[in-house]
Parts: C-alpha cells; structure tokens; sequence
C-alpha cells in the first residue's frame, strides 16, 4: 500500500504549509500529492505550484469537479500539466452533487449520473488518445454541439498539442453503488470518501472483477497524538458538515454512504441538526467510532496497530490528510 499526501481545498486563503508538506512528502518517498476544489479555490492551480517545487512525486486532483469545466478544458489542464510535471499527473475527477452544481456553477445536476460521467471520461480519453478529431453525440455532452440553440457549423477537432501519455490515469470520485461498479469498468481507479477497513463489505459486490493494476485510493485524516477524543475532532467536523450541510435534505450522497456503512439514524440526526442551524450541536452527534474507523488517530502504536488493518484489504493506496510532518514521517517509518 502506498502513501500520498491529500491537501485538500483552501479554506479562507491559501495554506503556506502545503508546499512544505508536499516537499516533505516526497523526500519520504510518498508516491503522489493530491488537491481538490469545492467552490472556492481550484484543484490544478496549486497542483502546478507544487509540481515546479518537487520532481518525483505523483500528481492528482481529489477531485476536480466535472461540472466546472467542458471534458475538453479538463483534458487540456491534465495533458498541459502532465508535460510540465514530466508525466507525473493523475486526473481524479467527481461529479459532485445537485446543491453544488447547480447554486455553484450555475448547471443543472444530469438527470443521469452515471451517463454524464461516462460521456465526460469518454471525451477525456478521446482528447488524451489524440487518435483522431474528439466525436461523441451523447445525451450530455456533444462533439461537435447539435443543439438547436448552436450555428451548426462546429467542426469535429483534435488537440493541437501532442498528449504525453495517452494513458494518463483518470479516476473518479464515487460513492452509490452502481457509480462504483462504473468506475471499476471505465476508469484506471476509484477515489472512496469513506472508507473502513473493517467494512469492506460495504463495498464488496461493486468491486468484483478489478481491472489489474486498478487504484482504490481512499482519504483518512492522520494525526499523530496522546488523546484519540480531541484528535479526532477535526474529523467529526469535517463530517458533519459534509454529512449536514454539503447537500440537500432529501438528497445528499454523502449522508446515504453513512447510512450504508451502518450509521443510518445518526447520519439523518446529524442533518437535521446542522439545516436547523445547530451547527455545533451536528458536530458532536458524529458518533466517535465513525470517525474513528475511517481514520488514523493516535499514539504511534495504535495507528500502527490500525495501519495493519487498512493494508491487509484492496487499498493500493492510503491518501492521508496530515496536519503535520511529524505524522507524515511516522506513516511513512510505519509502512515501510
């Protein structure tokens, strides 16, 4: 199982620690540095930064968001990049949710997420390929466009740069079942939310068939530490937002995940506490073993007790959201 670094979004303004971490990350020999974007900074600006500051280590976004750009425009980020880097980039991509995509960007959310994400991963293939002019007259995306609000003259193109690496890794961020089994079919990995080593079975009847060399990356907050509790506060505010407020009432993916993962009635307490405004109150009604599995809290012993555990299932890759170097260090001593 390999290590990589997740950095997340920006919160208020950039973190000047990222760029220290992610070179510290890679003289530890870490093999890849992810960023993501939700609606305030973008996930390959930075990526870029930190790509003309190190020399080895992987790229990716976790996750650039599909409805923030065209198929074509991501594709251009990802093969500009994957030059610059020298072949370094991994294009993680997600479709992220109807409250998002549409108070955000402005979009309507696709009536058919699996068909968009298909479509989308098609053209980003068909763009990386180079192999001819990019065609594709899907019900989401269309090359050349055919609406009827169009001039009809688009022309069918191909990039005028050469790709780097026309089999540049493309994974997705999913979280349904039948979103999963897709990716397992049309993409080189899968980039969990959640993820519990002691629930694989969550999971398990999506993830039958794994391609070879099939990447499933999963993020986990690491915080070397004395007190578990405190230690995992950030965790539990980190799902109680996205379990409360990062989606609407009636529909939000990342409260249904809970659920599956056996957390029902506390994932649906937890959103009814933070859309009444009870913020705080939604925080702490995250129940600590929850939070507790899906990450690697504490002292040295217990998250190498608990690194054992993550390794012995299908995770090729342990993406870890470290607040600090002395917990990159010790991940990087224990899974030697």
């Amino acid at each position: 199982m390999r290590l990589g670094l997740a950095l997340g979004y920006w919160g208020r303004g950039p973190d000047r620690a990222h760029l220290d971490l992610a070179t510290e990350a890679e003289r530890l020999g870490y093999h890849s540095v992810w960023t993501a974007e939700a609606w305030g900074s973008d996930a390959f600006t930075p990526l870029t930064w930190i790509a003309a500051h190190t020399s080895r280590i992987r790229l990716g976004t976790a996750i650039a968001q599909m409805a923030a750009r065209t198929p074509t425009a991501t594709a251009m980020h990802a093969l500009t990049l994957d030059h610059l880097s020298g072949g370094r980039m991994m294009l993680g991509l997600g479709l992220s949710g109807p409250q998002v995509v549409e108070g955000w960007y402005g979009r309507p959310f696709p009536a058919s997420p699996l068909t968009a994400t298909r479509e989308y991963v098609d053209v980003v293939r068909q763009v990386l390929r180079r192999e001819g002019p990019v065609t594709l007259d899907g019900r989401f995306h269309q090359h050349p466009y055919r609406g009827t609000d169009g001039t009809g003259i688009g022309k069918p193109l191909k990039p005028i740069t050469h790709p780097l690496r026309p089999d540049l890794p493309v994974l997705l961020g999913a979280e349904g079942p039948k979103n999963i089994a897709q990716t397992t079919r049309i993409a080189d990995g899968w980039l969990p939310l959640y993820w519990s080593p002691a629930r694989t079975d969550v999971y398990q009847a999506s993830l039958t068939g794994l391609p070879e060399d099939f990447m499933i990356a999963p993020m986990a907050r690491a915080k070397v530490c004395d007190d578990v509790a405190e230690g995992l506060l950030p965790v539990k505010a980190m799902l109680g937002f996205y379990i409360g407020g990062m989606g609407h009432a009636a529909r939000n993916f990342h409260a249904d995940l809970m659920a599956r993962m056996g957390y029902e009635a506390q994932a649906r307490r937890i959103q009814e506490l933070f859309l009444a405004g009870r913020k705080e109150e939604a925080v702490l009604a995250v129940p600590d073993a929850f939070a507790d599995e899906i990450s690697l809290i504490g002292p040295r012993e217990r998250i190498a007790e608990r690194l054992d555990l993550w390794r012995k299932g299908p995770v090729t890759d342990l993406l870890v959201t470290a607040p600090d170097p002395h917990t990159l260090r010790v991940l990087a001593e224990l899974n030697t």
